[in-house]
C-alpha cells in the first residue's frame, strides 16, 4: 500500500512542527535523531525533508527490516555470545544523546512475530543492554534539553495481527492523527488544549488515592505528593491519555486486562496482576506467561510507574491495533485504563526535576527501572473514584470519560 503524498507530508508536519519540542515543534538549528526501518522509507524521507525545510539538522538511524527470514537482532540472539548480546557502545550512544535535541522514532513491525521462538531471557538481556542509553536520555530530558516522540507506520503484518486489512489499519492511523484535516498541526494544538483543561482540573483536586472498580478490577493506586497529571503534549502521536506517576508503594488489589501487550517480540494475553504494598505478588497470563514473568523479574519491574486514563470523546481510535502506541490511546465505548510496570515518568513532579537527587526520587515513591516501562491496557468499563487529601470522595471517571464539571 502506497500512502498518498499529501497525507505523508501532513504526517511529517505533525511530527516536526507539533510533536517534537513538547508540542511546540523544532527550532531552526535543532538536531533530530530520526529512527526507522526500511519499510518506513516514504514516511522517513518525508520527515527528513520536513526537518531540513524547518532549518533543522538530521542524524539518521535507518535500519534493515526485522524479519524472521532476515534480521540483525534475530541473528544476534540466535548466533551471538552472551557478551555480544549484552554489548553496549557507550561512546557512540553518549555522543548521540549529547548531539541530539529531539528523538523521533517511527514505530513499525514488518514481521510482528520475528522473535517469537527466541527465549525471553535472551531478549531481556539484549534489551537490558540499552539501559544506560535510556538513563542518558532521561537525564538530558530532566534538564529540559531533550524531547522525543513516536509515531506509527502500518504494515501488513501489523494489520494481520490486529485482524484488519492494511487499508483499515491505515484508516485508523489517518483518523487518529487528524491527517485529513486542512491544518492537522492546528487541530492537534486545539485538542491538546481541551485535554489540558481536564488535566488542570485533576491537579486542582489534590488527590491522595484512586480506587478503580469494575468487573475485572478492584485496585487502589496512591498518587502521592508533589505529583501532577500530564497529557501527551507531543510525546507520542496520537496521544489522548492523561497520566501520572504514582507512589508505587500505595498500589493494592487486583486487576485483569482485556487487551494483549507486546513485549520482546511476544504477544502476552489475558494478563492478571495482584499487588500488595506496591509490589506484584501474583502474575498470570493465558498466552506467553513466561515472557510476562521474565519482564516482571527485572529489577523494579514488579512496581507501577504510570497510571493513565483516556477519555473516549477525544480519541478516534476504535479498533485494536496490536501496538501499544495506539492501544493505550483507544477510545471506543469505554475509553481505556492502563498502568505501566517499570520506570516512572519524573516530569510528573511539580517542581524542578533537575534539582532532585536519586535518593529523593526514591523517597517520594517514584519507581526507577530504566530497563522496563511496559503499558498494560484494558478497555472494559471502569469507575474511578478519587479519595482526596481532605478525606472526601469523588467519582472522576465513568463510562469511558472524565466527569469533572
Amino acid at each position: 500500500m502506497k500512502l498518498d503524498e499529501g497525507l505523508l507530508k501532513k504526517y511529517a508536519q505533525v511530527m516536526v512542527h507539533y510533536a517534537l519540542n513538547d508540542g511546540k515543534g523544532i527550532n531552526k538549528g535543532d538536531t533530530v535523531f530520526l529512527v526507522g526501518q526500511e519499510c518506513t522509507r516514504d514516511l522517513f524521507m518525508a520527515m527528513a525533508e520536513e526537518i531540513y525545510a524547518a532549518g533543522g539538522n538530521l542524524i539518521s538511524n535507518y535500519q534493515p527490516n526485522n524479519l524472521r527470514s532476515g534480521s540483525l537482532a534475530r541473528y544476534l540472539l540466535l548466533q551471538g555470545t552472551d557478551e555480544q548480546i549484552g554489548f553496549f557502545a557507550t561512546p557512540y550512544w553518549k555522543g548521540i544523546v549529547e548531539a541530539t535535541d529531539h528523538i523521533l522514532f517511527i514505530v513499525s513491525e514488518p514481521d510482528v512475530h520475528y522473535l517469537e521462538d527466541i527465549p525471553a531471557s535472551k531478549i531481556s538481556r539484549m534489551n537490558s543492554a540499552r539501559a544506560p542509553y535510556m538513563k542518558m536520555r532521561e537525564q538530558k530530558e530532566q534538564a529540559g534539553k531533550l524531547s522525543w516522540s513516536l509515531c506509527l507506520y502500518g504494515t501488513q503484518s501489523m494489520a494481520d495481527e490486529a485482524g484488519l486489512s492494511l487499508e483499515e489499519y491505515w484508516e485508523q492511523i489517518i483518523e487518529a492523527c487528524y491527517l485529513r484535516e486542512e491544518d492537522p498541526v492546528g487541530k492537534w494544538k486545539a485538542v491538546q488544549k481541551e485535554i489540558e483543561t481536564i488535566k488542570d482540573k485533576l491537579d486542582a483536586l489534590e488527590i491522595d488515592t484512586l480506587h478503580i472498580r469494575g468487573e475485572d478490577v478492584d485496585l487502589a493506586v496512591k498518587i502521592g505528593e508533589h505529583r501532577k497529571w500530564l497529557s501527551g503534549g507531543g510525546k507520542n502521536i496520537p496521544s489522548f491519555e492523561i497520566f501520572t506517576s504514582p507512589d508505587w508503594r500505595g498500589t493494592n488489589g487486583t486487576i485483569r486486562f482485556n487487551q494483549p501487550l507486546y513485549y520482546s517480540g511476544k504477544r502476552i494475553s489475558g494478563v492478571s496482576l495482584a499487588f500488595e504494598n506496591g509490589v506484584v505478588t501474583a502474575a498470570s497470563a493465558s498466552e506467553n506467561e513466561e515472557a510476562l514473568k521474565e519482564m516482571i523479574a527485572q529489577e523494579n519491574a514488579d512496581k507501577v510507574g504510570e497510571f493513565s486514563l483516556t477519555d473516549r470523546r477525544h480519541s478516534r481510535i476504535t479498533r485494536f491495533m496490536a501496538t501499544t502506541l495506539f492501544d493505550e490511546n483507544r477510545g471506543g465505548e469505554f475509553g481505556n485504563t492502563h498502568i505501566a510496570l517499570g520506570n516512572a515518568y519524573k516530569d510528573t513532579f511539580t517542581g524542578d526535576m533537575a534539582t532532585v537527587k536519586e535518593e529523593e526520587w526514591a523517597a517520594m515513591g517514584y519507581n526507577s527501572c530504566p530497563k522496563v516501562h511496559t503499558d498494560i491496557i484494558s478497555t472494559s468499563d471502569r469507575t474511578v473514584t478519587a479519595i482526596l487529601r481532605n478525606g472526601t470522595e469523588r467519582v472522576i471517571y465513568r463510562d469511558g470519560q472524565f466527569v469533572l464539571d
